[in-house]
């Protein structure tokens, strides 16, 4: 499970990180806001249509206790964060921006600990230090700072994203798809009406059409996958591997772009190596227990999942359902997943 979650955070991270010099394409021709809302509708609608072509599959619903959660994470990430960029950006040279957007792994694991009670140890610390070092080296130069205010906007739009990352592990033993299908429409939607009011105007269908398909890929299977890392590795672990997607669209830009590389970009490379490898040989294990819950989750029948079933299960595993976990202390090695969100 911990092996198949850190390949989705770095998938998620790679799909995202690509869809920012793919998203250059249409720079000039769509305004940064209505761009926004175009790629997250573009999200919505495309796992809409899948959630339709998969109706006959069961699937887990929202609790209406996650309702709050899922709301705020929405607004945070969805609405607020690209809106605070889109006008950052206006103030702000691209390359400051760059550099300041590492901030987002830095307060997600800022909110994740201190706020969210998140475990921490120094193996840990260590890796996202040296990830969100291979980003500054990646983005380097001298800021431009006459302006503060864009800076700032930009910050905001980090911290609203940071706290989209905690409020979306609360959810996430829901099921991905819906949320992220969700998140789209409803982002999409407040940020392409905003863009039409302050006078903004739509491009043509297949300009549409192409931005859609890149925002379906880029935001919303890359959540999709960001989400199912966040139910096995926790919201700082799957912010720090996610923040390597700068690279993927360095890397990217390289192959694809014809752009030239630079040392900067070799030095993040061995940093992010270095801070991944931290991460993938963690070992945290210590006795903890296990508080009564139910709850519905993708699972397999393994140290924490030894319950019975209906009649007629047909034996798959993984599989999804409505379950309940009894009381047990136990140790074992573990991170801090759906069943290992408890003090130290």
């Amino acid at each position: 499970m911990r092996r198949r979650a850190i390949a989705y955070a770095l998938l998620s991270a790679a799909l995202f990180g690509a869809s920012t010099p793919l998203a250059k394409i249409f720079v000039g021709a769509i305004s940064p806001l209505a761009l926004a809302g175009l790629l997250y509708l573009g999200s919505g609608i495309g796992l809409g249509a899948w959630l339709l072509l998969r109706k006959r599959l069961p699937a887990p619903t929202l609790a209406a206790r996650d309702l709050p959660w899922l709301a705020g994470a929405i607004v945070a990430g969805g609405i607020v964060g690209p809106a605070l960029l889109m006008y950052g950006l206006a103030r702000t040279d691209a390359a400051s921006a760059s550099l300041l957007l590492n901030l987002e792994a830095v307060l997600t694991a800022v909110l994740a600990w201190v706020v969210f009670r998140e475990n921490l140890d120094r193996r840990v610390f260590a890796g996202m230090a040296a990830i969100v070092a291979g980003g500054v080296a990646l983005a380097w130069h001298t800021p431009d700072v006459r302006n503060p205010a864009g800076p700032l906007l930009v910050a905001g739009a980090c911290l609203a994203w940071a706290l989209d990352n905690n409020l979306t592990r609360r959810v996430s033993g829901g099921d991905a798809v819906v949320f992220a299908a969700l998140k789209g429409f409803v982002a999409g939607a407040a940020n392409l009406a905003l863009a039409l009011a302050i006078g903004a105007r739509l491009p043509a269908p297949g300009a549409i059409a192409a931005a859609g398909l890149l925002g379906l890929i880029g935001y919303g299977v890359s959540l999709v996958l960001f989400i199912m890392a966040l139910r096995d590795l926790g919201t700082a672990r799957t912010s720090a591997y996610f923040s390597i997607a700068p690279f993927f669209g360095a890397a990217l830009a390289l192959l694809v772009l014809g752009e030239q590389s630079a040392p900067p970009f070799w030095i993040a490379a061995a940093l992010m190596a270095v801070g991944v490898w931290l991460h993938v040989t963690e070992r945290h294990e210590h006795e903890h227990v296990h508080e009564p819950v139910a709850h519905t989750h993708e699972h397999m029948h393994d140290l924490h999942h030894r319950h019975s079933h209906e009649p007629g299960w047909d034996g798959r595993e993984p599989h999804t359902h409505r379950h309940q976990h009894g009381r047990l202390r136990h140790r074992h090695p573990h991170y801090p997943d759906l069943h290992h969100r408890h003090g130290h």
